[in-house]
């Protein structure tokens, strides 16, 4: 009786809203790390055809009037302390924290932003089959704050195309976290694992009980 009634009252409150509402075409996911490991598809992975310029990047960012590219806008975005943002978007002062290898950095320029899952391994896991405007904006995407993350420059060129079977962050508290944001990543955008990069998820999965995945679907 009670659930007739619920059922009642939500076809009720549904035929009084407006003709002009529509339901989202995705919501944001939140999933165990191990759960969401599993749904990561599987496949044989590729380099064939690669090559880093058929990913279009730095672009003009999401605001482009700000003058600022989008290595500029994450930067400003993670950073601790804000810099000034002079003529040109010259950044100075600021600071942040590289979360890999637990180092605090005073320079904009002794940063990269490192994709968490590089252009390469992108390449490798489907986006090969993409067109290059879905490849630009996968390597511009701050739709996701950890698609792109502000890092030293020694421990991103350390990480270099390699997925995590092959690396992982010197800063081993962090492993977790960085698991989960690289298959938020895959989960984000529908890439592949293959079965090395499982093998390796699974294990390392294994210990990060409390850990979550969260994840939007890229349009």
């Amino acid at each position: 009786m009670v659930k007739a009634v619920l059922r009642g009252l939500a076809v009720v409150a549904l035929a009084v809203l407006p003709a002009t509402v529509s339901m989202p075409a995705h919501a944001v996911e939140i999933l165990p790390l191990t759960e969401a490991v599993a749904n990561l598809p599987v496949a044989t992975e590729s380099r064939d055809g690669y090559s880093r310029d058929k990913f279009r990047h730095w672009n003009t960012g999401d605001d482009p009037a700000d003058g600022c590219n989008t290595r500029a806008e994450v930067l400003i975005y993670e950073a601790v302390d804000p810099p000034a943002v002079g003529p040109g978007c010259r950044l100075s002062g600021g600071s942040w924290f590289s979360y890999y290898d637990a180092t605090v950095v005073t320079s904009a320029s002794g940063l990269d932003i490192d994709h968490m899952v590089p252009l390469a391994e992108a390449w490798d896991s489907g986006a090969s089959a993409w067109t290059p405007q879905r490849r630009e904006a996968y390597a511009n995407d701050q739709g996701a704050e950890t698609s792109l993350v502000a890092v030293t420059a020694r421990s991103n060129r350390s990480k270099a195309d390699q997925d995590p079977a092959e690396w992982l962050p010197p800063a081993a508290d962090v492993h977790c976290r960085y698991l989960a944001e690289w298959v938020g990543t895959k989960l984000r955008w529908g890439l592949a694992v293959d079965e090395v990069e499982l093998n390796a998820l699974e294990n390392v999965a294994v210990g990060c009980p409390a850990q979550t995945v969260t994840y939007d679907p890229a349009l």
